[in-house]
């Protein structure tokens, strides 16, 4: 006698995309290190694979499948995912087109502000996973429930030759100001570069209170950034705590608290 699977009703991920899933999502594949991390702090068995650059946990054993922007599609194919994991900002539209035509089934996060992060993971584990809200999540949600007190003007390059800053309408200019800090290059122009490319000088300014160096995407370091700089103090800090959405958000509140103080 032939068997059915039971299919779920259909669903709709971050950019209203429908998706028709069968059965329950038991093998996930990952291509954002945010949802990487997530998967893995919340059901570890179920991640088959994830991208070169998904980093946490430090000891993750899976396979990969090459980058964010470059991913090995047939090696992602063979490991017969129920679902891919995406995001509008970190991976490619074509991408995730072909391995839908391929027959795989992608679920694409959007996600540009702090609010959004919680909204998106919250759809993605409930629905898309269908593993309900990890507990995580709603301690995350906690830590940032309340904005903090003003603090001064704050620049964070993401690379150097040519530098380009973090600018409006991104998660982590978001996640600044709940920190308190004001974004030297946020706009209120929907046209405006959400990661521009300035020069030195509009960076190391006097009015800038901080320069806050990561070490993602470009890896800013005691002898690679800081030396730079002549007006504005600077300081590095953790890529992951400014960029990432996922339980890297439990320690990023107080972490980030504590710089520039």
């Amino acid at each position: 006698m032939a068997t059915h699977k039971h299919h779920r009703p259909s669903l709709r991920d971050d950019l209203g995309h429908a998706l028709e899933l069968a059965g329950p999502v038991e093998r996930v594949v990952s291509l954002v290190p945010s949802l990487t991390e997530a998967i893995v702090a919340t059901r570890p068995e179920a991640l088959v694979g994830a991208t070169d650059w998904c980093t946490h946990p430090a000891d993750l054993d899976v396979p990969r499948v090459r980058g964010t922007k470059n991913p090995d599609r047939a090696a992602i194919a063979d490991l017969r995912p129920d679902l891919v994991v995406a995001n509008q900002e970190e991976n490619r539209e074509l991408d995730v087109t072909r391995l839908r035509d391929a027959g795989i089934a992608v679920w694409v996060t959007r996600i540009e502000t702090v609010d959004e992060a919680f909204t998106s993971m919250r759809s993605l584990f409930e629905h898309g996973l269908g593993w309900g809200a990890p507990a995580w999540l709603a301690d995350a949600e906690a830590a940032w429930q309340h904005p903090s007190a003003r603090r001064g003007t704050v620049t964070v390059p993401i690379w150097r030759d040519p530098w380009m800053v973090v600018g409006p309408r991104t998660f982590t200019a978001d996640l600044l100001d709940r920190l308190g800090w004001t974004n030297a290059f946020d706009s209120p122009d929907p046209e405006a570069a959400r990661y521009p490319s300035v020069e030195l000088a509009a960076i190391d300014r006097p009015d800038v209170d901080l320069v806050m160096l990561p070490d993602e995407p470009y890896v800013f370091g005691p002898d690679d950034g800081p030396e730079a700089f002549s007006t504005a103090p600077t300081a590095l800090v953790s890529g992951r705590l400014l960029t990432w959405y996922g339980p890297s958000l439990l320690e990023a509140r107080d972490a980030l608290d504590a710089i520039g103080r």
